[in-house]
């Protein structure tokens, strides 16, 4: 890549920033988020966006949207991946559980802030592929495993956070058992397709849950394993 190139690349996630920005701003009632926390909007202006997407649609990967990355899978609309990173609340020192790895995207964002980001991508082919890229971009503190997000990473838990990226229709409940007590889920959950919400799960020190609803979203499904 040129240093041309690399500068309008920079250009555009600046630009990114902003527009993302803004839709907090236009949910604010809806999340309670008015803006990006600091870490989130430096991840978000870093995180090389047209590196996860497909081979073609570079010019396309600093809008505001989703965009397919093969395998009936999507890259999710940034703003999407900035908000579910801020709603865990990501803390430097964490150990974070993704399900649903994707192009490795929001793993990155997640790498940018926590100690540790173990992610779980049930397509193989998209799973070696993300840890492929993620481990070229410089990623050590990512481990991609290939396996069923229905049933988290228990050799691992219990994590600080988790972040689902795909939308199942209830809650499992093997990844609220490997959330750590005061650790937060964000999840979409609903119907494959259809109307779904962003939930947020915070799981107080007995080990119950409270469910917040945030936003209505429109997620991929999340896939069971067979």
């Amino acid at each position: 890549m040129s240093a041309a190139d690399a500068q309008d690349y920079g250009a555009l996630r600046a630009r990114l920033v902003v527009e993302v920005d803004a839709m907090y701003a236009m949910t604010r009632a809806e999340t309670g988020l008015a803006s990006m926390s600091p870490a989130v909007r430096a991840a978000l202006g870093k995180v090389e966006r047209h590196r996860f997407v497909p081979w073609g649609q570079q010019s396309l990967a600093y809008r505001n949207h989703p965009l397919s990355i093969g395998s009936g899978q999507t890259i999710s609309q940034p703003y999407i991946v900035a908000l579910s990173t801020d709603l865990v609340a990501p803390q430097p020192g964490q150990r974070v559980l993704e399900i649903g790895t994707g192009s490795g995207y929001q793993a990155a964002m997640l790498a940018e802030i926590v100690q540790k980001v173990y992610s779980i991508e049930i397509v193989p082919s998209l799973g070696k592929e993300a840890a492929a890229r993620l481990k070229t971009l410089g990623y050590a503190n990512v481990e991609v495993r290939i396996g069923d997000g229905y049933a988290g990473w228990p050799e691992q838990a219990p994590f600080d956070s988790i972040v689902v990226t795909a939308a199942a229709p209830r809650v499992p409940e093997a990844l609220v058992q490997q959330l750590k007590p005061g650790g937060r889920m964000v999840i979409p959950v609903g119907a494959s397709f259809e109307a779904q919400q962003l939930l947020v799960i915070e799981k107080r020190a007995d080990g119950s849950v409270e469910r917040r609803s945030v936003l209505a979203v429109r997620f991929v499904p999340l896939i069971p394993g067979k």
